[in-house]
């Protein structure tokens, strides 16, 4: 067995390893887009080509419905790879919409193409619970299983453990056909060998989401290690960030842009933005915004993205999902994703409404758009409209990649720089903020709790999804609690 990654090997996009258990099979875990300056500069359809032999893939794994994790399918599918696409149940609700999204992003808007690609992917896709072995290959040479287990990255998320028994070698090759049947029925000594994928660890108080429990054991773990050099805040110093930041546009009469991933985080800013804001008479609310007609309103959160909204109403669809935190607040009536004060824009007309609105009027408001990392989408439209004014706030919750204007922005913003938008120089005089503790990716202590949690600690790590700063930290913390044996892979 040997295992090649095809991306996020030497940064944090394009997730895609394939697990070879022979020389005729394998399987692909995640398949995902390039992104920042890791998608290339040229042609970035000719970066997302499959320029790997896929003639043994048997199945692909998606960990979860990122675009950086399942982008490439499209490409994939065009390479000639018909087998199944396994993901859990919840992702399984959501990876449609999301692949829909990208499609007529990327590829193409004409309905009939859109149409077929994506019955093919209902057609191929095979939703999977939480915790069950399931079967892939069963043959007397080999018996290969997989099972997932939640993540606590985004809804759905999970880590993948692959479980592959093989006969001694060299028996399947002096073996016909003809005695197939007899050495069904004749006990074999198998190797075992466990693998792990680790796909996007959560961190332990996302919200909405159970902590992801480290696997029994791992003989071969692929873990990722995106910040594998930090620890995040805690979740109760984010909360109070989020707080203040707010309140400080409350006093500018500014607007709080929050560029944000339409499927995870988003529906965590929600979930909390609820409990901060809360209702005018429970005590919990912010400070309100006093209008001409001396009345009282709370703050507007303003989510202006479709897709994001078609993810907020699944999310809420997949309510049996949700940990006990959240179902505690759904007893006590509360609306964690449909609060009174949350407005939702849908057309492009009206967004361009919303920007000039917000941009011209002085009323503080709390906009989520994406894209995430500031490179495409209707955060672009207020980013141009707002960075240049002082009484905005630009907060960045998640990780901004190489070569991304949210990286420029997070960059060069608290020193007055300036940042290229649609070929357009924009210099940022807005307030630019980044509150770490929302990343939905387990910090450095998460991810080495999760092999400190492994009863069997895995004889090889090979470590991926991260920049190589942060992948030597991590390793040097891994070495602290692995055997003296243990083969690390960057």
């Amino acid at each position: 067995m040997n295992i090649e990654h095809h991306g996020a090997r030497y940064g944090v996009t394009g997730s895609c390893h394939q697990l070879h258990i022979d020389a005729h099979t394998s399987l692909l875990i995640d398949c995902g887009l390039f992104q920042g300056s890791e998608a290339g500069n040229g042609n970035s359809s000719e970066r997302h080509n499959i320029d790997f032999d896929i003639s043994s893939v048997r199945a692909l794994v998606a960990t979860h419905v990122h675009i950086d994790h399942v982008g490439r399918i499209p490409w994939l599918l065009a390479a000639g790879f018909n087998g199944p696409i396994i993901c859990s149940q919840p992702s399984a609700k959501l990876l449609p919409l999301v692949l829909e999204d990208a499609f007529k992003l990327g590829i193409s808007r004409d309905k009939a193409l859109v149409e077929r690609y994506l019955k093919q992917i209902d057609a191929r896709m095979i939703a999977l619970p939480y915790k069950q072995w399931f079967t892939l290959i069963d043959t007397p040479e080999q018996r290969v299983r997989i099972k997932l287990q939640r993540a606590g990255h985004i809804l759905g998320s999970a880590y993948v453990e692959v479980d592959v028994e093989q006969s001694p070698a060299g028996q399947a090759a002096t073996n016909t056909s003809n005695d197939m049947d007899r050495l069904r029925s004749v006990p074999r000594t198998r190797s075992s060998t466990r693998i792990v994928f680790s796909g996007d660890l959560g961190a332990s108080h996302t919200p909405l989401l159970p902590a992801p429990k480290p696997p029994y054991k791992a003989d071969i773990l692929v873990l990722e290690s995106t910040y594998g050099d930090r620890n995040h805040e805690s979740r109760a110093t984010r909360k109070q960030r989020l707080k203040a930041a707010i309140d400080r546009a409350l006093r500018n009469n500014g607007t709080v842009l929050i560029p944000a991933f339409s499927i995870g985080r988003t529906q965590e800013l929600l979930y909390e933005l609820e409990e901060l804001i809360g209702q005018p008479s429970d005590g919990r609310s912010l400070p309100c915004k006093r209008s001409g007609t001396g009345t009282e309103a709370p703050i507007p959160v303003i989510l202006d993205s479709p897709l994001a909204s078609k993810f907020t109403a699944t999310y809420r669809e997949l309510k049996p999902f949700w940990d006990e935190e959240a179902h505690t607040r759904l007893k006590q009536g509360r609306k964690p994703l449909a609060f009174d004060t949350l407005l939702t824009v849908d057309s492009h007309h009206e967004h361009l409404k919303m920007v000039h609105h917000l941009a011209q009027s002085g009323r503080p408001a709390i906009v989520i758009a994406g894209s995430g990392m500031c490179n495409a989408g209707r955060i672009v439209n207020y980013l141009k409209a707002m960075l240049g004014d002082e009484r905005h706030d630009v907060l960045f919750v998640g990780y901004q990649a190489e070569g991304t204007p949210g990286r420029d922005i997070q960059q060069y913003g608290p020193n007055g720089g300036y940042v290229m938008l649609d070929d357009e120089r924009i210099d940022i005089r807005s307030r630019v903020e980044t509150i770490g503790g929302y990343s939905a990716h387990a910090d450095q202590q998460g991810l080495v709790n999760f092999v400190k949690g492994m009863k069997h600690k895995p004889s090889a790590i090979r470590l991926v999804h991260g920049d190589s700063g942060a992948k030597q930290v991590l390793r040097q913390k891994l070495q602290t609690i692995c055997t003296t044996d243990t083969v690390f892979h960057l």
